[in-house]
């Protein structure tokens, strides 16, 4: 971690946010195969996004450092069945020119502690094959395990994409 990590806070986010979030998940459409969207999600998404998963008590962060935001994550129903009610899939995204200062670790931390608090017993990541291990890096070190490989299911940017299917079981809070 670099000094410029030094004064992160990962707290929920808050509406002023959500400019912020569409602009780096935008960037992520647009730039990369991290997310197989291809364009950016307007405001209007995010904030109905994060109304439907206050309204399940799930957890939706982000990290702030210099007034600004510097990712965010979130855990949202893994499939909308009723069996699958206690199984979350989440998504952790950083501020392009903020990775590998450690912002995703605390992002995922938090979220894990508040995915085990909300009640939840699995939570599943869902990682686009890059090329870069960076994600399957972060996920592996705070204890998921690979589950699966889904060949070839994801289409972008000129090339077939794999899945990386991880998971990992939450203990319940107490």
């Amino acid at each position: 971690m670099g000094a410029r990590n030094l004064s992160v806070v990962v707290r929920p986010a808050r509406p002023a946010d959500l400019d912020e979030v569409g602009e780096i998940f935008g960037w992520y459409a647009a730039n990369t195969v991290a997310t197989f969207e291809e364009s950016p999600r307007p405001r209007s998404h995010w904030s109905r996004h994060a109304g439907e998963l206050a309204g399940r008590g799930l957890p939706f962060l982000v990290a702030e450092t210099g007034g600004a935001v510097a990712g965010y994550a979130y855990a949202a129903p893994w499939r909308h069945k009723p069996a699958y009610h206690f199984t979350v899939e989440d998504s952790v995204f950083i501020a392009p020119g903020r990775t590998g200062e450690g912002i995703g670790r605390l992002l995922l931390t938090g979220l894990l502690t508040r995915c085990a608090e909300a009640g939840m017993r699995q939570v599943i990541a869902v990682i686009a094959d890059t090329g870069d291990p960076a994600s399957v890096r972060l996920h592996r070190a705070l204890g998921f395990t690979q589950a699966g490989l889904l060949t070839g299911v994801g289409f972008k940017q000129g090339k077939w994409i794999d899945t990386v299917l991880m998971q990992r079981a939450l203990s319940p809070p107490g």
